[in-house]
């Protein structure tokens, strides 16, 4: 309690003591003046305190504040079908995978009259990125708020997807060179025979795999990665021929999943993987149990780590590094992507029930002014970071832990993580844009076991542990923002639904086969009643377009 009074009684000096932001007085505002807008995002997400400490002082500094509200026990899809229904919408929506719905039902205001207004918005993208998010009828209707580098690129995490494993696996099997799914798997059941169980007597779980909705990716995609290719995310670009492959029928695709079919039959897959939700799944990782898995560091890895920093697991080797695993040893693989990727599928909105437009794109302008912006992912300098004499921003150890320590961030840190967002370097041209770029602060807090494994791969942050090949992307890339975006209103999308159905049923099932030849025909039979070469015929046709804009 005198701990939380204290921070108060800072955060009132700071605000007393603030100066000037995107052009307003600090407390210039006064609660009567505040617009209180709503946003509703179609994703789990932790909620913040009423009253929060950050969103307060934002609030005052530029006259406005959100109140979020997430996704809980309905899909994308459903969740932003019951809004349309309802015809009542928040001011802000990111629909997900249902931005078309919202679309088509009307429910969106075009940016384009906004864009050049606005310069913090405008500076997001290019205009011919601008141009790439044109639906249509030619207008623009949302911005994706994520992968966004200013200045210098200063990543030091894998932001993509990949076979993660605990430190203290490949520290107590000597810091093997793991290059293919038999080195993996080897090590994951060796060392799960020689610790069965946690010190609290907790089984160990060497393998766990996510099928729930939409993050069945972390059982279904692997095969594209695994021959080398970038996240496409639905589909593998040949470069050479340019030409659409369907990774799904790939003699890769039937290697890695009869992998996993034996490796269940092992024991090693957790026996609930096919029925264990994504709440479920967290919990699991949370308890340090979980050996590895495959998955995007941003569906586990914001949670996880704070959970693991303060439990003291962390320094117990529980977290997890990304392994660059491929299907034949030697390979070059492309799990990680070194440059922003442009998802121009989805992306924050406002809505039609927006009662003031011009209002609403100001504060979408001033979160990404540079002041506000460090208040979204720093803090309060004093409070939540401190500032050398060369203006680098730093955290003590304790400011580490209370920035993961949940309570803490529901009452006092408000990121506005749905809204747009830079990564890279603060335009001070010292600082990065979030703490997780921060070389200095990147190393500071990492656990000890995490860094002695860096040491032992010759790797300096997460990128050099995958050890992907830099290849410039095609302007094609990635593929998925298209066929996130498809509707069962062509034959193409059709199919793409009907695959998604069949993958959801049938790839649990092969993996629990007692008998995977048999198992792998018949899926196959279903999925090519699919019509999986009218998905693969649009998604050509859409290669194609957007080879030939970029000459």
């Amino acid at each position: 309690m005198k701990k939380r009074q204290a921070t108060s009684l800072l955060l009132t000096t700071v605000l007393a003591a603030s100066a000037f932001v995107v052009g307003v007085q600090a407390d210039e505002y006064s609660e009567d003046q505040i617009h209180n807008w709503t946003f509703f995002g179609a994703m789990p997400q932790p909620e913040i305190n009423d009253g929060n400490d950050i969103q307060e002082i934002i609030a005052k500094k530029i006259g406005a504040r959100v109140k979020e509200t997430w996704l809980t026990g309905q899909s994308a899809e459903e969740a932003v079908g019951t809004i349309i229904a309802s015809g009542e919408y928040p001011d802000f929506i990111d629909g997900g995978d249902g931005m078309k719905q919202l679309y088509d039902a009307d429910a969106l205001i075009a940016w384009d009259d906004y864009i050049d207004q606005y310069p913090n918005i405008k500076e997001l993208y290019s205009d011919a990125e601008w141009d790439k998010f044109r639906q249509d009828d030619g207008h623009i209707y949302w911005a994706n708020v994520f992968q966004n580098s200013y200045g210098e690129n200063r990543s030091t995490t894998h932001n993509d997807e990949a076979f993660w494993i605990q430190v203290k696996v490949l520290e107590w099997g000597g810091y093997p060179k793991l290059q293919t799914l038999d080195d993996y798997y080897d090590l994951l059941e060796r060392y799960a025979e020689a610790n069965p169980t946690l010190e609290d007597g907790t089984a160990v779980i060497p393998y766990t795999m996510l099928c729930e909705d939409w993050r069945y990716f972390c059982l279904e995609n692997a095969p594209e990665f695994l021959d080398g290719y970038p996240n496409d995310g639905s589909v593998i670009v040949d470069t050479e021929k340019l030409k659409i492959v369907d990774y799904n029928t790939t003699p890769t695709a039937k290697m890695y999943f009869s992998k996993l079919n034996e490796e269940y039959q092992k024991g090693i897959i957790d026996k609930e993987f096919a029925t264990q939700t994504y709440d479920e799944y967290i919990a699991k990782l949370s308890t340090g149990a979980v050996l590895g898995m495959c998955d995007q560091w941003w569906d586990f890895a914001y949670t996880i780590n704070d959970v693991f920093k303060t439990t003291g697991l962390d320094l117990k080797g529980c977290n997890y590094v990304p392994l660059g695993l491929t299907a034949e040893a030697g390979m070059d693989n492309m799990w990680h992507t070194y440059a922003d990727t442009l998802n121009n599928s989805s992306g924050l909105a406002i809505t039609t029930s927006c009662d003031d437009v011009d209002a609403a794109f100001k504060f979408i302008n001033d979160l990404l002014d540079q002041e506000i912006h460090d208040l979204r992912f720093w803090g309060v300098e004093g409070v939540d970071y401190l500032v050398d004499e060369n203006g680098m921003y730093y955290r003590t150890e304790e400011m580490r832990m209370q920035a993961a320590d949940t309570e803490y961030k529901a009452s006092h840190l408000c990121g506005y993580s749905y809204f747009p967002q830079w990564l890279g370097t603060s335009k001070d041209g010292i600082n990065a844009m979030q703490p997780s770029e921060q070389t200095s602060e990147f190393f500071a807090g990492l656990a000890e076991p995490l860094v002695k494994c860096f040491e032992a791969y010759g790797a300096e942050n997460y990128p050099d542990m995958i050890g992907s090949v830099n290849k410039e992307l095609g302007n094609w890339f990635p593929m998925y923002s298209y066929s996130n975006a498809m509707t069962t209103e062509t034959a193409g999308g059709v199919a793409w639904t009907k695959m998604g159905d069949t993958k959801h049923e049938w790839l649990p099932k092969v993996v629990m086969a007692s008998d995977f030849e048999s198992a792998w025909e018949s899926y196959m039979e279903a999925y090519s009643k699919c019509k999986p070469e009218d998905f693969l015929a649009e998604m050509q046709e859409e290669l194609e377009r957007r080879a030939a804009a970029a000459e």
